[in-house]
């Protein structure tokens, strides 16, 4: 049994050390066909059926460059504002590990297509960070392991694995970022924001889907300590695919405290790979790290190197979309927000979304507080990415929609957009099967207001007298009566007027 690494009270870490970051964010691009030959880039499916003998390594086969992964990984660059290689190569990366079929991975080393960028991440409070891009390189992904009979579904314990090569060979843009140093303890919020904004500048690029989930976007965070007030950088850990917001945070303040425990206990922190558990937000070790004398890189041989063209590049930039910071921007004016309700929308990750709501037709402030509140609630409560919800802008565009024109009431709508959620359909599909439209039929309700006031006669006799608000009883009633399917105005308008007051 793995035993459980002692960790330093978080406020003592940030007292006694500087941390300094390292991150590594692969993206899966989502080109039609792989990244060197024309096997369907698609996630999932049987297993070892999205293969040929290019990726999967056989004698013979020769790899072609994806031009479209080209164009992504240039466009990505620009985006991240960095330089553009005018001339670049691919590398083999040379390392064993079985779901690698090839035994090296097809990468670039020390000619980069794009490198000395940055990217501005906005923290939760407002403070605008600015971290640098050390270089976007093009590579192709591996296969995936599946490790069986163990407690954990990793190899340590497991009776055999399987392999799935049909991952192999995709494109992959991997962007590391330069030393992030002075951030003191907020190192693990920058972490969660850089990680944040780059998925949604990929995202709004329309060149990956970017699921964490599904391993298309992955992050390695690189972690190190140094003492406080030091100029040498500690040794480092590499905390590989973690694969959500959240455990990017909870993985460098683990790394960070378990360091510290290290260094103070008068040990050595040992350069590897580590695991995040998601469990508990711990990290376990991996493999020993290896340094790039070990990849044993060479030019690749297979593959001319890549030229872009000046005109290419300025024609590439020129269809770059409106970046995110961008849109925010923009919408905060538009939408007369402050700026406490722009982070919000923000760090909810709604900012994009009410934006292609009121796109699709929905009032800003209507929008925003469905997205920034109720669906937040349910994100959290399913622990999942507000983006990924079953719900598009659209269908809650209509949900609102259908509220404004009074055929539904904002507790119907609640079931309403509940019933999207559970997979019932489009908006109008869930009221017909639901049958939740408002009653607004002045005869229904009517029968329901006399039943309500012939019920309370006590209440009836002190509207009359003149003590108006009274009739929330009976409107409460009526609602009851009509499970909530009532206008509440109107009906309210008929009670005062049933009773004479």
């Amino acid at each position: 049994m793995t035993a459980v690494a002692e960790l330093m009270d978080y406020a003592e870490v940030v007292d006694r050390y500087d941390p300094v970051l390292g991150l590594e964010v692969h993206v899966e691009l989502n080109t039609n066909t792989k990244m060197f030959c024309g096997c369907p880039n698609r996630f999932g499916g049987e297993p070892n059926t999205h293969v040929c003998p290019t990726c999967l390594g056989l004698p013979g086969a020769l790899p072609v460059v994806n031009g479209t992964a080209v164009e992504s990984a240039v466009r990505i660059g620009l985006a991240l504002n960095c330089e553009i290689a005018p001339w670049c190569r691919f590398a083999r990366k040379n390392y064993f590990y079985p779901d690698m079929p090839k035994n090296f991975q097809t990468s670039q080393y020390d000619e980069p297509i794009a490198f000395d960028g940055h990217l501005d991440v906005v923290l939760d409070d407002g403070e605008v960070v600015r971290v640098g891009i050390e270089r976007a390189h093009m590579e192709e992904d591996t296969g995936k392991s599946l490790h069986v009979g163990g407690a954990t579904g990793r190899i340590h314990g497991a009776e055999h694995s399987l392999l799935d090569y049909n991952r192999a060979g995709v494109p992959l843009i991997e962007i590391v970022t330069k030393p992030i140093t002075g951030m003191g303890e907020r190192a693990p919020e920058v972490a969660r924001a850089y990680v944040t904004a780059l998925r949604d500048l990929l995202r709004a690029m329309d060149v990956s889907d970017v699921r964490m989930d599904q391993g298309s976007l992955r992050c390695d965070a690189n972690v190190s300590l140094m003492p406080k007030g030091g100029a040498e950088f500690g040794t480092r850990t590499e905390t590989k695919n973690v694969n959500s917001l959240r455990s990017v945070e909870r993985a460098v303040r683990h790394e960070m405290s378990r360091q510290a425990a290290v260094l103070s206990s008068g040990g050595r922190v040992t350069q590897e790979t580590r695991h995040f558990q998601e469990s508990d937000g711990t990290t376990a070790a991996g493999r020993t790290k290896e340094t790039a004398e070990d990849y044993r890189y060479f030019p690749e041989p297979d593959l001319v190197p890549i030229a872009p063209s000046r005109e290419w590049v300025e024609r590439l930039r020129a269809t770059l979309p409106e970046l995110p910071w961008e849109r925010r921007k923009r919408i905060q004016a538009e939408w007369n927000l402050t700026d406490e309700e722009l982070r919000d929308l923000v760090n909810t990750g709604a900012a994009d979304l009410v934006s292609a709501t009121v796109d699709a037709g929905a009032d800003p402030g209507e929008a925003r507080i469905w997205w920034v509140q109720y669906l937040t609630q349910q994100a959290n409560t399913r622990q999942v990415e507000l983006a990924d919800l079953p719900i598009t802008p659209g269908q809650l565009a209509r949900v609102i929609e259908l509220v404004s024109s009074g055929e539904l009431t904002n507790k119907l709508a609640r079931e309403v957009v509940q019933g999207v959620l559970d997979g019932e359909g489009d908006p109008d599909d869930v009221v017909e099967k639901r049958g939740l439209k408002v009653v607004s039929d002045d005869s229904a309700l009517l029968a329901a207001v006399d039943e309500a006031l012939a019920a309370q006669p006590d209440v009836a006799d002190k509207i009359r007298g003149g003590k108006v608000q009274a009739a929330g009883a009976i409107v409460g009633a009526v609602m009851k009566a009509t499970k909530g399917q009532a206008d509440a105005k109107r009906v309210r308008e008929l009670i005062v007027e049933r009773v004479g007051a």
